[in-house]
C-alpha cells in the first residue's frame, strides 16, 4: 500500500489551501491519501523534510533556498513547484513604540524613519522578532529598515520566535515588536498587545510568501504524487481567493488549526485588515523573485560571493510541474 503524502505547515492563515484540500476532498480526488502535519516552528519543517520525516511542506521560499543551498546543516534538495500566497506579513510593534510613534497611518518610508529615530533613542537595540533568521519576514524587515537609513545589524537586535509564539512574547515585554504572518499581526492589534505599523507589501509588492517545497527525493521516488499535489493545492487556491468563502474559510482554520478566527478572517480576501492575502494569484511561481532572495541573502553576508545564484535558483524552483500537471 502507498504511504500517505506527509504534508507539512505552520498555524498560519497562508495554511488555508492545504486545509481546505482535505476539508473539501481535493486530495482524494486528485488520488492523494495526505497527512497534514501541524509543526511548531519552521526550524521543525525544514529539519523534517532534510530527514525524510516530511515529504512536502508549506514553506517559506528563502528557508527552502537556504536549505538547498546547504545554509542551515545537510544540504537539502528541495523542489519549490508552486507559489501559494503572496503578502499577508505584518511589521507589528509593542506599547511603548506605538506610544512614540505618530498615530496617524504612515506610508512606508515615514514609518521607518519614524520607527529608527526612536530606535537610537533607547539605551540599547530594542529586540525585533522574526520567525526564522531565513525567512521572507526578516530580509522583507532588513531591506525597509535599511532603506529608511536604518542599520539592522546594529539598531535593532533580531531574535527567532514561532509566528505563533510572537503575541504573547510581544505582551510579556521580551521583544520590541515582531515581523510574522497572518493571523498574528492583526490578534496583536486586536488584542491591544501592539500595533500594525505596515504590511509586507508596503515594503515589496505583491512580494511572493508560502511556497509549496517537496522533497527532490520524495518527488523521484513518487512523482506523480507530486504532480497531483500540486494540482490539489492549485485547485483550492481558487477557493481560498473567494472573498464569498472567507467567512467559513475562518472558521475552518479555528477548528482545524487553533487560529484566532476574526483575526484570520480580516487576512483573507475581502477582510479588514491591513493587507489581505492572495492565494490563486501567486500560483505561478517567478525565478525573479527567487534571485531576489538570494541577492538579499548575499547582501547580509549569508550567502558566500562564489555562489551560483542563477543556477541554485533554477535547481530549486520548478514552474513545470504545475503547467505539466
Amino acid at each position: 500500500m502507498t504511504s500517505p503524502v506527509r504534508l507539512g505547515l505552520l498555524r498560519l492563515t497562508d495554511s488555508a489551501p492545504a486545509v481546505l484540500a482535505d476539508a473539501e476532498g481535493l486530495y482524494a480526488a486528485a488520488g492523494l491519501d495526505v497527512a497534514l502535519q501541524v509543526e511548531p516552528s519552521w526550524a521543525n519543517v525544514a529539519d523534517k523534510l532534510a530527514w525524510g520525516k516530511l515529504d512536502a511542506a508549506i514553506m517559506l521560499p528563502p528557508l527552502a533556498l537556504a536549505a538547498a543551498a546547504g545554509l542551515r546543516g545537510m544540504r537539502t534538495r528541495l523542489h519549490v513547484t508552486m507559489g501559494i500566497s503572496q503578502g499577508g506579513n505584518a511589521v507589528v510593534v509593542g506599547r511603548a513604540a506605538a506610544a512614540a510613534l505618530p498615530a496617524t497611518p504612515l506610508d512606508a518610508a515615514a514609518a521607518g524613519r519614524a520607527l529608527g529615530v526612536w530606535l537610537r533613542d533607547q539605551a540599547s537595540p530594542p529586540r525585533f522578532a522574526v520567525v526564522h533568521v531565513f525567512s521572507t519576514h526578516n530580509l522583507l524587515l532588513r531591506h525597509w529598515l535599511a532603506a529608511c537609513g536604518v542599520d539592522p545589524d546594529r539598531d535593532i537586535e533580531t531574535v527567532v520566535v514561532p509566528p505563533e509564539r510572537v503575541v504573547a512574547a510581544l505582551e510579556a515585554g521580551q521583544i520590541a515588536g515582531f515581523c510574522a504572518g497572518a493571523p498574528w499581526g492583526d490578534y496583536a492589534a486586536e488584542t491591544g498587545a501592539g500595533r500594525v505599523l505596515l504590511g509586507s507589501s508596503a515594503i515589496r509588492p505583491r512580494h511572493p510568501e508560502k511556497c509549496l517545497a517537496v522533497s527532490a527525493a520524495w518527488a523521484g521516488q513518487r512523482p506523480e504524487a507530486a504532480k497531483a499535489l500540486t494540482v490539489a493545492l492549485y485547485r483550492a487556491q481558487h477557493l481560498c481567493d473567494r472573498p464569498d468563502r472567507a467567512p467559513a474559510l475562518a472558521a475552518l482554520m479555528a477548528s482545524r488549526l487553533g487560529l484566532p478566527e476574526s483575526a484570520t478572517r480580516a487576512a483573507l480576501p475581502g477582510g479588514s485588515g491591513p493587507e489581505q492575502i492572495g492565494f490563486a494569484v501567486a500560483a505561478r511561481l517567478d525565478p525573479t523573485d527567487a534571485l531576489w532572495f538570494l541577492r538579499e541573502m548575499r547582501r547580509w553576508g549569508w550567502l558566500d560571493a562564489g555562489q551560483d545564484i542563477a543556477a541554485l535558483a533554477a535547481e530549486t524552483y520548478r514552474p513545470a510541474t504545475l503547467l505539466e500537471a
